[in-house]
């Protein structure tokens, strides 16, 4: 796997980096629940029904598993963590749009043991992307980053994998041209090459497009 090290601005990724946004909201929504949750199972006791009772524990189950999520998540999403722990990849801009920008990247969805890479296209929708031109083809060195609630893998492959800019977390501009660097031209141009392909990545159930291997660049089949 290849990782990116640079040194991550925290109040920079706190003002900018929709990621780090999504799990401050998350948890917010999950101590709520909880909360929620928990005067539900105070009035269901109350009622004191058979009915109710099987109610209130399933009340009560749900409402551990929101304050589990909401204590979670402040370990699980340090932004510093995210960056050291997601793989170098790259992305481009394949459409601006009043309101942002549509990314479009290559990441590998094989898990550690899994033989052989199995490279896939990922879009990621963004409001700002400070630091670069948001203009289509623009190169936006990210991260890959894994924020769903969902089950992190299906068979040999992860699941619900997106691309964080590695702009999200510096003001750096040499930090990101040496991000952008350490991604192999191959890679960039495969992206260029398809940017008619996101609408079309958008546009799947799975909100991903795995790429045939033997259609592949030969630098990207070992």
């Amino acid at each position: 796997m290849r990782r990116f090290e640079f040194a991550v601005d925290r109040d920079h990724a706190r003002a900018v980096n929709e990621v780090v946004a999504y799990l401050r909201r998350l948890r917010i929504w999950s101590y709520t629940a909880a909360v929620v949750l928990g005067l539900g199972v105070a009035f269901l006791v109350w009622v004191n029904h058979p009915w109710s009772w099987l109610l209130a524990v399933a009340f009560l189950l749900a409402a551990v598993t929101a304050l589990f999520i909401g204590y979670w998540q402040p370990h699980r999403g340090r932004v510093d963590k995210l960056y050291a722990a997601g793989e170098l990849v790259p992305a481009v801009v394949s459409e601006t749009t009043r309101h942002g920008a549509t990314l479009l990247a290559l990441v590998d969805l094989a898990k550690p043991d899994t033989d052989g890479p199995r490279y896939a296209l990922v879009t990621r929708t963004v409001r700002s992307l400070p630091g670069h031109r948001t203009q289509t083809g623009e190169r936006v060195p990210a991260v890959t980053v894994r924020t769903g609630t969902a089950p992190n893998s299906v068979g040999d492959l992860w699941q619900s994998v997106s691309a964080m800019p590695i702009a999200w977390g510096t003001r750096d501009p040499n930090t990101i041209e040496r991000a952008c660097g350490a991604i192999h031209e191959v890679e960039w141009k495969l992206l260029t090459d398809n940017l008619d392909l996101a609408a079309k990545v958008r546009g799947a159930d799975a909100k991903r497009l795995l790429l045939d291997p033997q259609q592949l660049p030969e630098e990207l089949r070992r």
